[in-house]
Parts: C-alpha cells; structure tokens; sequence
C-alpha cells in the first residue's frame, strides 16, 4: 500500500486565494509524489477549528475530519506562515489540538501519533523560520510525530520589502535542494516505520 501524505496549510488567507504558504507545501507534497507517495491538503482557515485541547470540541467542530485525515496519513506536512516572528495564529490553534494526544496514550506509553513523520514548511518575509520550525518541532515531538533528518524547508525574504515567495519566478537552488532532501528522508523514514513500529514498553 502506497505512503501517504497530509499538508495542513496554516495561512491566513481564505478559500482559493493565492498564497506563498499553498506555493511551498504544494512543492513539497510533489517532492514527495517523486518516491511515490500519494497527497492531499487542506487549508485550515478554511475549517471551523474550535479553541480546546480535546479531540472534539462539540457541534460545529471541523477538527475532528481533520485529525482523522492526519492519523490515516503516514507523513504530516504542517506548513506556516510568520506574523511577527512566530507560527501563525492558525498554526498555533492546530498544535492546541493535537494536545488532545496526550490523553490517547496506550497502555504500554504509545501515541496514536507514533509511527508517522512530520515535516514542516515555513514562509515570510522576515527572517524567523529557525525559531518558528524549533516552536514547531518541538510541539510534533511532543505529541508523537517522528523528524526526519534535515525534515524542515523556508523561504524568508529581505527585510523590510514586498516580495514575496509566491512573487518569485523560480525556487532558489538552495530551497529546492532543500525540498529535495527533506521528501527523500521523510519517504524513507515512513517506510521504515510502517514496517517496524515502534514497540511500546514492557
């Protein structure tokens, strides 16, 4: 059975619009595609995503569809914009959720979470992307998600201009290299896990 991916697009801009955050995860789900791995995405603005730390929050709640969508896929793409250097406040309310995690431990210390990759992608047009994919790391392991190797990919423009990344003609080496690396290791390190879960405790 082919992997497959989830991207989660944190922007904040709604429905269809064009956005530099679509831009990157869509290149990073086709990098993905390229070791055969089948994706999909949603926006999450575009979802009604309650405020809470549970499961399910109750009548009108989206994130319940969207938790399935990211526990029935093998890899997580989590991708963000930054506002005033830090993950989108979109962003934020999805890792919220995900807290609900931590009551869904098994009997032997097992995460539903386990034995599914996370990646994360970043854009901005001011420099942030270490400190939002650390927040953002950290808050995956914590909740069960395994990193690959070199798992992460940016864009940040220059400060202080209007460029931004989906204004520009052609990826940047760097970024696409980036792009490369980080589907090829997630690829791999999903088929490993799917193969040889993790154990639990004794």
């Amino acid at each position: 059975m082919p992997l497959t991916a989830f991207g989660l697009n944190c922007t904040l801009k709604r429905g269809a619009e064009p956005s530099s955050t679509q831009k990157l995860l869509d290149q990073v789900l086709q990098a993905l595609g390229g070791y055969g791995v089948g994706s999909s995405s949603e926006r999450a603005v575009n979802c009604n995503i309650l405020p809470g730390v549970r499961t399910d929050e109750g009548e009108d709640d989206d994130w319940p569809r969207l938790r399935r969508r990211i526990q029935e896929a093998d890899i997580l793409v989590l991708a963000t914009p930054i506002w005033l250097g830090q993950p989108c406040s979109v962003c934020k309310r999805v890792l919220e959720r995900l807290d609900a995690v931590f009551g869904e431990i098994d009997g032997h210390g097992r995460y539903p979470t386990f034995g599914r990759v996370a990646l994360v992608a970043v854009v901005g047009n001011e420099d942030g992307a270490h400190h939002v994919t650390a927040e953002l790391y950290q808050a995956l392991a914590d909740v069960g998600f395994t990193i690959p190797a070199a798992g992460s990919s940016y864009w940040v423009g220059e400060a202080m201009q209007k460029t931004n990344y989906i204004d520009l003609d052609e990826t940047p080496e760097a970024l696409a290299g980036a792009i490369r690396t980080q589907a090829c290791n997630a690829a791999h390190l999903a088929e490993l896990l799917r193969a040889k879960p993790y154990p639990g405790t004794r």
